[in-house]
């Protein structure tokens, strides 16, 4: 019915706007990103078990399964701790925008490990979302560059006028870019890998293992390094509340709901609603935090380009599968 279908895509708005949060409560705890990942997934497992037994999910699986679900939840693990790692790093704007090249690692690795065919578009939509992250680390430089030669022809001598009167320390800033596109390529890994379970496990199921995967691959090199201490266990109030609205709301809540909401929703308008968590993630952290996430208009520009870089290859890709 259509009242069911605007509550559905109603959810969907919600769901994407929880996970646009996920970014500020990463930085409003004071963890670093590896206990931070760590205690979230225990949350996260915690309500997802408690809801698994209301709703009578399967648990039993093989040895096989298990080790491949593991091997998921580490990959979606070390995505999560590149994520936040990120935000630590740089900031939450630049680490959302970087994260909307997901679905551009998606079509990477379907070329590479399924044989897929190279897609023009795809591949001019990866140049512009390249440029797009030039114009965000190097924007104060083409300001520079452009000011310089409108005031007279293009030389080396402008051109270094221009590397001269850029601001300097945008280190954390490169460094943030690396690890949050990183990120998104093992979140793109993770997407895949998944899709496939998903035809054939139950989705409590899935994220059950898949989260305890990546609790016991974290616990082993928490224990290498000895940080299994008092001091590990002993956080702030703030801290504790903000992990269990991150590990229930955001991982718990976010991630059933979001495999109930897929089953009345097609995957293109599914695709082009999570598009908007980098909008929603900005949008929360400049109310937040403020100037702490003001960024200059070439940041903008540039977080533009790959946005509607990203809904464009939507559209083409849900024209070529309704052409077929």
């Amino acid at each position: 019915m259509q009242g069911d279908s605007f509550k559905n895509n109603l959810h969907l708005h919600l769901i994407v706007f929880v996970w646009g949060f996920t970014a500020v409560l990463g930085k409003l705890i004071t963890l670093s990103a590896f206990p931070l990942v760590w205690f979230r997934m225990c949350v996260g497992i915690s309500i997802i078990f408690v809801y698994g037994l209301i709703v009578k999910a399967p648990f039993k699986i093989s040895a096989k399964t298990l080790v491949r679900f593991a091997l998921a939840g580490l990959v979606i693990a070390l995505h999560w701790f590149t994520f936040f790692q990120a935000i630590k790093v740089s900031n939450i704007s630049v680490t959302l925008a970087c994260l909307s090249t997901g679905a551009f690692f998606a079509s990477l690795f379907e070329t590479v490990f399924y044989g897929k065919k190279i897609v023009w578009y795809e591949l001019l939509l990866s140049l512009l979302v390249i440029l797009a992250l030039c114009i965000i680390i190097y924007g104060d430089f083409f300001v520079a560059l452009f000011s310089k030669i409108a005031q007279g022809p293009f030389s080396f001598s402008v051109l270094s006028q221009a590397i001269e009167s850029t601001p300097t320390g945008n280190g954390h800033l490169l460094l943030g870019i690396v690890i949050a596109l990183f990120s998104a390529s093992l979140s793109a890994l993770f997407a895949i890998i998944n899709g496939k379970f998903a035809k054939e496990y139950n989705s409590v199921t899935i994220s059950f293992y898949e989260l305890l995967g990546g609790i016991f691959f974290f616990s082993l090199y928490l224990l290498f390094k000895g940080e299994f201490t008092v001091g590990f266990f002993t956080l702030s109030s703030s801290d504790w509340l903000w992990l269990f609205i991150l590990g229930s709301v955001c991982t718990g809540y976010a991630q059933i709901a979001a495999v109930k909401v897929m089953k009345t929703i097609t995957p293109y308008t599914m695709m082009l609603t999570i598009n908007l968590e980098p909008v929603y993630g900005i949008i929360l952290a400049l109310l937040v935090f403020r100037g702490e996430e003001q960024m200059g208009y070439t940041f903008y520009i540039g977080a533009a380009i790959i946005l509607i870089t990203v809904i464009i290859n939507g559209v083409l890709k849900n024209k070529a599968e309704t052409a077929k």
